[in-house]
């Protein structure tokens, strides 16, 4: 699952939908709701500033993505058969923290003291059998941010949701690796904006003092100097024990699950030009909403990952330095604009700029799927957890006006496209890192759709090899023994890990192998979606590169011989002519496995 979508991604996967199934599936009935992950390939948006920091668009990596969910959805279709639902709730301890506790308390006491946390505890889950009562699959929905990875993690990885997901389904598909098997467990986003993993909260990484203060601030260092900490040891530690934490709360409710979901499916979808939207607050005002702009507190990011450029979160006021440099180079924003998003101070007004493309969606998907007496609120940001509450109450009370009672609402963030931060009118009065506010269906005015996309910053570079070696070719060799605890490494020569993109989306660049005596043959126990694995590319000039693949040896792993192998592919360019993909693949020699 990718982290974020855009209007592109959606409007590419309906378009290869529509040519296979016709007017089966619609904007009105597909719903794309990112997990969520910090640590997820990036390039794939139409708009500017989200495509800066992968330096431009990656084509690769878009259609890469498009290709795995329709891939996704097709083997779903060919697997229809009919089922049963059923929906449990409970509340999950120790796997969260509010981030951002001095703006949760701008909102009204009389609100706050309806609420026992800061956060809401309550996960959902959806457990899905077929008429036989055999397992299926899950959905669930609980807040919580995706970074127990921290800022300084090079891998790619779905982080603690992802760890929750890959442990329920080992569970049921026993003996498979990673993504095979017929049970799916999906774990989805919901009002997440201001919740954190990482629950030992923020502190001065120079001096270990807490900077949990409505700046995040440290006395030596400034901002930049505040980060929160997980419970584990490091940040894979961390992201175990909080997916961990998840994992058993969800398998719980899963395996007691008893309530059925009876009743219609129904979904309605609508797009909406968010910079001009009349809200009425009252009988008697009105206020109205504007281009989008992003804040001084947006640069300085969060505890969870600070900005690096001396920028404070909480902040009401403008950086004179900052501002002239962005009104010499991207120019000044509208009096409009600075008026509309008082009191936060505007370091970017993306909502006027517009080259080489528009730097922020005004046009936005709002979805909804009924299924039963269940509502699904597809929301294309992510929710703060009061505006989170807000909106669920909001939507049952128009269920109630229409006379359907008892309606169960849960929130999906980060659906269909992406708009940032949605936090309530109090919070954002002092300023969190929130650019944009939430206020028969008419279809609404659709987004425009770039036929030319940002371009890559960076060039694809020919793959080359060191002097008298080939591809694959191992560099550092395995230990001939390792013991249950240690870690196994290899380094081979490697090549660009972009270029599999080209070829199968269903590629690993690592296997780990048995060999197994009874039928002579090597068996694959892991692969590079394994917890237990890591693949680290290092570049390396004139584009030669090597493969460090580390397996990290559970104490609960079978005794024996082991190899673990790398698959890629070179890019290969001669001059004039079109790039070709050729791919190879490296083993390490054997080695043993052996107990201590």
């Amino acid at each position: 699952w990718c982290s974020r979508k855009s209007h592109a991604l959606k409007s590419w996967v309906l378009r290869r939908l529509q040519n296979q199934y016709g007017d089966l599936y619609t904007q009105e009935n597909v719903v794309l709701s990112g997990t969520h992950t910090h640590s997820g390939p990036a390039g794939y948006f139409q708009y500017t500033i989200f495509v800066l920091s992968s330096e431009g668009f990656s084509r690769r990596t878009f259609e890469f993505i498009v290709d795995g969910i329709v891939k996704s959805i097709d083997m779903a279709h060919r697997n229809l058969k009919p089922g049963r639902i059923f929906v449990n709730k409970g509340n999950v301890e120790g796997a969260q923290i509010n981030r951002s506790p001095y703006s949760y308390l701008q909102n009204p006491l009389s609100e706050r003291n309806r609420y026992s946390a800061n956060t809401d505890k309550e996960m959902l889950v959806l457990k899905m059998v077929d008429l036989n009562g055999e397992d299926l699959g899950l959905i669930s929905w609980f807040a919580v941010h995706p970074v127990s990875m921290n800022n300084t993690n090079h891998l790619v990885n779905s982080d603690n949701v992802g760890y929750v997901s890959y442990m329920f389904e080992q569970e049921k598909n026993k003996g498979e690796l990673p993504g095979q098997g017929p049970f799916v467990a999906a774990f989805a986003s919901s009002n997440l904006g201001d919740v954190s993993p990482n629950i030992l909260g923020p502190h001065c990484i120079n001096t270990g003092e807490s900077c949990d203060n409505f700046n995040s601030f440290c006395p030596i260092g400034g901002s930049d100097m505040c980060m929160a900490a997980g419970p584990g040891k490091d940040m894979f530690d961390s992201t175990r024990i909080i997916g961990d934490t998840i994992y058993q709360k969800a398998k719980e409710l899963y395996d007691i699950a008893s309530q059925e979901i009876l009743g219609p499916l129904s979904a309605a979808h609508q797009w909406v030009n968010m910079t001009d939207v009349t809200v009425q607050l009252n009988s008697t005002h009105t206020a109205k909403t504007c281009k989008p702009a992003l804040g001084h507190s947006f640069a300085a990011g969060t505890i969870d990952g600070v900005g690096g450029l001396n920028f404070t979160q909480g902040a009401t006021e403008g950086d004179p330095f900052w501002d002239s440099i962005r009104d010499q180079l991207l120019g000044e924003p509208s009096n409009e604009t600075k008026d509309c998003h008082k009191p936060k101070p505007i370091l970017l007004s993306t909502g006027e700029m517009s080259r080489p493309h528009p730097w922020h969606p005004e046009i936005v998907d709002v979805q909804i799927i009924t299924l039963g007496s269940l509502v699904i609120a597809a929301v294309p940001g992510e929710p703060t957890t009061m505006s989170g509450r807000r909106l669920r109450e909001a939507i049952q009370k128009e269920f109630e006006t229409s006379g359907r009672q008892n309606m169960t609402v849960v929130i999906a963030g980060l659906c269909n496209v992406y708009t940032h931060y949605i936090a309530t009118y109090e919070e954002y009065q002092v300023s969190l890192e929130a650019p944009d506010t939430v206020a028969n269906l008419s279809r609404g005015p659709e987004p425009p759709f770039f036929s030319q996309l940002m371009l890559p910053l960076t060039s694809n570079q020919v793959d080359r090899t060191p002097e008298n070696t080939t591809f694959g070719d191992v560099l550092h060799p395995a230990k001939p023994e390792y013991q249950r605890g240690e870690v196994a490494e290899v380094m081979f020569v490697g090549a660009n890990p972009k270029n599999s993109a080209e070829n199968l989306t269903d590629h690993t660049f690592l296997t780990v192998e048995k060999y197994e005596n009874t039928s002579a043959m090597w068996q694959i126990v892991h692969n590079d979606a394994s917890w237990d694995t890591r693949f680290y590319w290092h570049k390396g000039s004139s584009g030669q590169s090597n493969v460090t693949i580390e397996w990290h040896i559970a104490g609960t792993t079978p005794l024996g011989l082991y190899r673990i192998r790398y698959f890629g592919h070179n890019r290969k360019q001669n001059f004039l002519q079109p790039a070709v993909f050729l791919p190879f693949q490296g083993a390490s020699a054997p080695f043993w496995v052996t107990i201590k």
